[in-house]
């Protein structure tokens, strides 16, 4: 009984943690070309998921072009990193 619990326990914790890391890159559609960005790096450089998921980890309900526009592309232009013309993310 004891070994059950503590694997179980186990089996809940790597779970948890997996469907925090959330996927590798993600490809979000685009008029004018689709954007993918690297999930896992942002994650490592952010430190803070919440910088994104305001709500905590999981989909971003507002996700679109304005939500993109004033969060992704304020961050990288705040921060002098990453691509902020629109031809640097919307790949055709």
């Amino acid at each position: 009984m004891k070994k059950t619990v503590i694997t179980m326990l186990a089996l809940v914790a790597f779970a948890g943690t997996a469907i925090a890391a959330g996927p590798e890159t993600i490809t979000l559609p685009a008029k004018n070309g689709n954007v993918t960005f690297t999930h896992k790096q942002h994650q490592d450089l952010l430190k803070d998921c919440k910088k994104c998921h305001e709500k905590g980890p999981g989909k971003i309900a507002d996700l679109g072009k304005d939500w993109a526009h004033n969060t992704c592309k304020k961050c990288h232009a705040d921060g002098g990193k990453g691509p902020v013309k629109c031809g640097e993310c919307h790949k055709k």
